[in-house]
């Protein structure tokens, strides 16, 4: 039986895994749920994506790319879930947990549900009523940009039912995407959450004027403080240096696509967020998650005093220059 898989969302993450999808050997129906009618006309009569990845040709009929969430989602056995955290609510508005029984649900958001402070695997457990062993977490150091340049690029799929991580993950595989699984879905989730913080900071101290080699302390510290929180929340055996948590975290707060890292840049530079958020036309994970964490490690009690800076600086308007200055004291 040919699998059925569908992406929602329309974002360049979205854009990316559809073409992971396309390109990946595997017979498979793909089905695609994007919310901007316009987008949708044009990739139906042009092929490509006209606001994200707009290289990208989009091998998929018509008929299969639609604004009707509900349709969408009746068709599929897989559903992949690709839009940003804060608007996955609005999204599923309507969706009842009877229309997701059955089905595999898998996590592309890299996020947390603001309001809720619920990660996703959380989120969906709790408000759809769907078994943890039916979620599948993508995680790991993959930014949109280079899979559409066909960069090497790596992913760690991750399931309590690690055979259903080594199904999908089978049709992900690609020339230039390799994959492997785990079982730590709650890790994988917390520390793509947290790598998005750190980004943000290294943004912040790039925008402040800090070079390199403080930005190599504050990273070494920040890898640190997910291994404490990850542990608090779910003590496992695991190894935190490998790609989904250490590589996730490199490439977020160094790479030129980071959007969190931009976004930071600008708060330390001057920028207001809105301001910020107005110039980048995207969404920076980062900033609402800060905020989420803040209010879920109040349980944990870890010590963490990098999304504490950051939160300071969003969402209580102290000085990114004074409280770079004051974390300088606290790292080592």
């Amino acid at each position: 039986m040919i699998p059925k898989v569908a992406m929602i969302g329309g974002g360049s993450w979205a854009t990316a895994i559809i073409k992971m999808l396309s390109d990946n050997f595997t017979a498979k129906e793909i089905y695609w749920w994007m919310r901007n009618q316009d987008s949708i006309v044009h990739l139906q009569k042009y092929k490509h994506n006209p606001n994200y990845l707009s290289s990208v040709e989009i091998r998929i009929p018509e008929d299969n790319i639609s604004d009707d969430i509900s349709d969408i989602i009746e068709k599929a056995e897989y559903i992949i879930l690709n839009v940003p955290a804060a608007f996955l609510k609005a999204t599923l508005d309507g969706i009842t947990p009877e229309q997701l029984k059955g089905k595999k649900i898998i996590s592309a958001i890299k996020g947390i549900v603001p309001d809720e402070n619920l990660i996703i695997g959380e989120f969906l457990n709790q408000k759809y009523n769907v078994s943890y062993e039916d979620i599948v977490v993508i995680s790991g150091p993959c930014h949109a940009e280079e899979v559409a340049l066909e960069k090497l690029s790596y992913l760690t799929i991750a399931s309590t039912n690690l055979d259903l991580a080594a199904t999908f993950s089978r049709l992900l595989s690609t020339r230039y995407i390799k994959t492997n699984i785990s079982d730590d879905i709650f890790g994988t989730e917390y520390a793509a959450v947290l790598k998005n913080i750190y980004a943000v900071a290294s943004g912040i101290c790039h925008g402040v004027g800090y070079g390199d080699n403080f930005q190599a302390v504050l990273i070494s510290n920040a890898i640190r403080e997910i291994k404490r929180f990850v542990d608090a929340v779910h003590p496992i055996s695991r190894d935190i240096k490998e790609s989904a948590y250490l590589g996730d975290l490199l490439v977020t707060a160094y790479s030129q696509f980071s959007r969190n890292r931009t976004f930071g840049n600008m708060i330390g530079k001057g920028y207001t967020v809105k301001s910020a958020q107005l110039e980048m036309n995207m969404v920076a994970e980062g900033y609402y998650a800060v905020n989420s964490m803040h209010h879920v490690n109040k349980k944990y009690k870890v010590d963490m005093p990098i999304c504490r800076a950051v939160y300071a600086i969003l969402y209580e308007k102290h000085s990114p220059h004074i409280e770079m200055r004051l974390l300088t004291e606290q790292l080592n």
